[in-house]
């Protein structure tokens, strides 16, 4: 049986925390490393709260670290599903920087994740479909298409190589 179909808003998860130094490098800039992890749990919230089960990560596409964090300000991650595919959930997570000082926002990084729901024992479930509303929401989903059909090509390509 399908699960309902659920809307983007419904997996919408935020992580917010502030830059320590014991998250930083030797210039006192959040560590990629740092970033990544957060990445990786913003996405693993959302798609879990689409799914309600537990999700693994199968792959990240397209992150690129366009500002460095410095220590003191703030990183905020939004995460959403942007895509339903049958036992896999693409969710988009933006990481933006939030000056302590001025108080100024901007947007330090994007990466798209997907997402398997599994049962206990890690066997692929079915994942529910997302309800899409708005033209953007669709367009999102569409593009989402192509980045699954490059991955899956380049997954075929590293497979073929041992």
């Amino acid at each position: 049986m399908t699960p309902p179909p659920k809307s983007p808003a419904d997996s919408f998860s935020v992580i917010t925390q502030v830059v320590l130094p014991n998250d930083a490098n030797p210039l006192g800039f959040i560590l990629g490393g740092t970033v990544m992890h957060l990445i990786d749990m913003a996405g693993a919230m959302a798609a879990s709260r689409h799914s309600h089960t537990r999700v693994m990560t199968a792959a990240v596409d397209g992150l690129q670290f366009l500002h460095p964090i410095p220590i003191g300000d703030i990183i905020i991650l939004e995460a959403r599903a942007t895509c339903a595919f049958t036992r896999s959930l693409e969710v988009q997570v933006d990481v933006f920087s939030e000056s302590t000082l001025k108080g100024t926002r901007r947007r330090t990084s994007r990466a798209y994740l997907t997402f398997v729901a599994v049962d206990a024992d890690g066997h692929p479930l079915e994942m529910p479909p997302l309800a899409l509303t708005t033209p953007d929401e669709a367009r999102v989903a569409g593009d989402a298409g192509t980045r699954r059909a490059a991955r899956l090509a380049a997954k075929q390509a590293l497979a073929a190589e041992g």
